[in-house]
């Protein structure tokens, strides 16, 4: 690695660190201010009755702390990759390197990105508005219709109707487009991992910067590059969401960040030679946790009538057994880093 491909990665790393960290004076001034958190506590678990066990944990931090944290990730990273482009266009010479934003390797997951962030800030706006929210039926439809948009990109426009598989690659053909909308969809449904102060953030972060490296090793340089930004802005994010947490990810954090996670390990796939979804499941095996745990208690509730864990999703279960939040999210952030060290050493060999 010498020291331009280095700073190709760690330069926009740093910057968009530096833009979050100064957005967030700003943000937290206007988030608090305007009191945009939650108005009434309570959740309701995923069969619809009411979710008394982490409500009991959860009840006060839900109407005091602001949700839009997202806004300092997603912020942070379109301003970084604006910021490089037009330092580009002003001084070719000099940040020919730096810019990121290519049509081969990140619009589309930055269309992913801004689309999910968008449409989550309508959610978190309708939530501290005393409104229901964007129901979850609806939501997971509009994720559904992105990744259509984003698999038909790859099919007709990438020519990318493959996928990695144990020794080779697994053609799909026309099924492609399905399935990536499948894994667009148990990856968003692994947001609900944000839930206790940092742990999202921390999750994410190692994420992102897994496929930063797996990227880099593929000589996606721009994607690598968009991959470490996202990580500055969620070490940033993270920097202020240590307990007690400033703010919450929330649906405009987690919606976009899902769907570009999702973007990002196709494009690391058999476009680039490679097993960025092959080794997804393995990066991102805390979300899986997240799923599995969901699906088993639901599973568990409809067929024996009793519930699997003290709470669902997995990290919730842990607290209402006497696990301090700051150990759950601790030990999380453990997993998370070895799993995405496993993951790229499998990405690589």
């Amino acid at each position: 690695m010498n020291s331009v491909e280095a700073m190709r990665i760690f330069l926009p790393a740093v910057i968009a660190f530096l833009f979050g960290m100064g957005l967030t004076p700003f943000v937290t001034h206007i988030l608090y201010q305007n009191k945009m958190w939650k108005k009434k506590a309570g959740k309701v678990a995923l069969d619809g009755t009411v979710a008394s066990t982490f409500n009991a944990l959860h009840n006060d931090r839900e109407v005091n702390t602001p949700r839009f944290g997202g806004v300092i990730v997603w912020g942070s990273v379109l301003l970084t990759a604006g910021l490089l482009q037009l330092l580009w266009f002003l001084f070719p010479n000099i940040f020919n390197d730096l810019a990121f934003i290519s049509r081969s390797q990140t619009w589309l997951p930055l269309a992913a990105l801004a689309a999910g962030s968008l449409v989550g800030f309508f959610d978190d706006l309708f939530e501290v508005q005393g409104k229901a929210g964007i129901r979850l039926r609806a939501r997971l439809l509009i994720v559904a219709v992105v990744a259509l948009l984003c698999a038909w990109w790859f099919y007709d426009k990438l020519n990318v109707s493959s996928v990695s598989f144990f020794g080779g690659t697994l053609e799909l053909g026309v099924l492609f487009i399905p399935f990536f909308v499948f894994v667009a969809l148990l990856v968003y449904a692994g947001g609900v991992i944000d839930g206790i102060d940092g742990l999202a953030g921390g999750i994410f972060a190692t994420m992102f910067s897994a496929y930063a490296g797996i990227a880099f090793f593929q000589n996606q340089m721009d994607l690598a590059a968009l991959c470490g930004a996202i990580a500055g802005g969620l070490l940033a994010f993270l920097w202020f969401n240590i307990p007690p947490a400033r703010f919450y990810l929330s649906e405009t954090g987690t919606m976009g960040l899902t769907l570009t996670l999702t973007v990002v390990a196709f494009l690391a796939d058999t476009l680039a030679e490679g097993k960025g979804v092959l080794v997804l499941p393995i990066i991102a095996f805390p979300l899986v946790a997240t799923v599995g745990s969901n699906v088993l208690q639901i599973l568990s509730k409809k067929l024996f009538g009793k519930k699997l864990f003290r709470v669902a999703p997995l990290h919730h279960h842990f607290e209402a057994i006497g696990w301090p939040a700051y150990k759950v999210t601790m030990r999380y952030w453990i997993v998370g880093v070895v799993v995405a060290i496993i993951g790229v050493v499998v990405a690589l060999f």
